[in-house]
């Protein structure tokens, strides 16, 4: 069934860090602050000339990062549930528009109550949860990779790599610094994702947008790639901004140089126009040229950061983790990668 043009939206809005709040009821304060803005922000979005189909929003939006903040302390004070108080918020601003939200937020299992999850999520316009993804690239905070036998017992592969097959397309979500992780963005193109929802918290650069470029031509996706403005959520000098939309030649098609709040970041989605360059047998058409079998002994046999490091035992501050990243260190120098 051939799917009508449609426009996507990235929210750039400032953002409060929670983790300077020393009680639950002031985190929460600050929380119910940043959804406020958000959700102003989208109603502007909606109201306006331009009205979209989908809105993006970046990551940390909400609570901003722990920072130094312990794990208990942060999963106390300012984590929740998917679905949960954050996402059922939205879900009203969903219905009411009658759109697709995508967001980020750091979520709390109760499967795993001593951890926390940096999760990436879309809302589609019922208000339902349709996707949730938790970044698996990271070594600040819990990833399934860390618990990944017992994870995917729970979730199995659909729960690790999920892609949401939706009207507008089939799509996939993760946050901020996984762009830089080629392989992750590639796993979702060959599980049919379309589309590539970004929530970045992030200083503007050039290596950000050069990577944001790649992920969509090399996988002939759109990305649609929504920073905070103001300061990033890890200091308070560095500046964000640079939300942008990328088609999947690895054109702008969408872009907000400045690091103040904006709705203007905004764009048509043609998704059949995508599947027809997906076809197209000329030389422009990168995935058909591809050899993928190539590569796969490579990847077998890659074991640098080890797995199921925290299937045991979840840890308190980051300083526990320096175990585990001496033990990618040495796996890296194993594999002549280091020496």
């Amino acid at each position: 069934m051939a799917i009508k043009p449609w426009r996507a939206t990235c929210i750039q809005i400032d953002s409060k860090v929670a983790s300077n709040a020393t009680t639950k009821a002031e985190t929460w304060a600050i929380i119910d602050e940043n959804m406020a803005v958000a959700i102003a922000k989208i109603e502007e979005a909606c109201t306006g000339p331009n009205p979209p189909k989908l809105v993006v929003l970046p990551e940390f939006a909400f609570q901003g990062p722990p920072r130094a903040t312990p794990v208990s302390e942060w999963i106390e004070r300012a984590c929740a549930a998917i679905p949960g108080p954050i996402t059922e918020t939205l879900a009203d601003v969903a219905r009411k528009f009658n759109i697709y939200i995508a967001g980020n937020h750091f979520e709390v299992d109760p499967k795993w109550p001593d951890r926390y999850f940096n999760s990436s999520f879309l809302l589609d316009p019922k208000g339902e949860v349709i996707l949730r993804y938790r970044r698996i690239n990271t070594a600040s905070w819990t990833s399934p990779h860390d618990i990944i036998e017992e994870y995917r017992e729970v979730y199995g592969e659909d729960g690790i790599f999920p892609v949401a097959d939706t009207e507008l397309g089939r799509m996939a979500i993760f946050p901020c610094g996984e762009v830089a992780s080629p392989e992750l963005s590639r796993v979702f193109m060959l599980r049919g994702a379309e589309i590539l929802l970004h929530p970045s918290n992030e200083p503007a650069n050039a290596r950000a947008d050069a990577a944001k470029i790649c992920r969509a031509a090399e996988n002939m996706c759109y990305l649609i790639s929504t920073n905070i403005s103001g300061s990033i959520g890890f200091s308070d000098t560095e500046r964000g901004g640079h939300s942008q939309i990328v088609d999947f030649n690895g054109n702008y098609i969408a872009f907000e140089k400045s690091d103040k709040p904006s709705v203007e970041c905004s764009a048509i989605i043609d998704v059949d126009a995508l599947q027809t360059a997906r076809r197209d047998t000329n030389m422009g058409n990168g995935l058909l040229r591809t050899r993928f079998e190539m590569y796969r002994q490579y990847y077998a046999e890659a074991d640098i950061y080890p797995a199921n490091q925290l299937g045991e035992k979840a840890f308190e501050t980051y300083a526990e983790l320096t175990p585990v990243h001496q033990q990618a260190i040495a796996n890296a120098e194993k594999a002549g990668i280091l020496r």
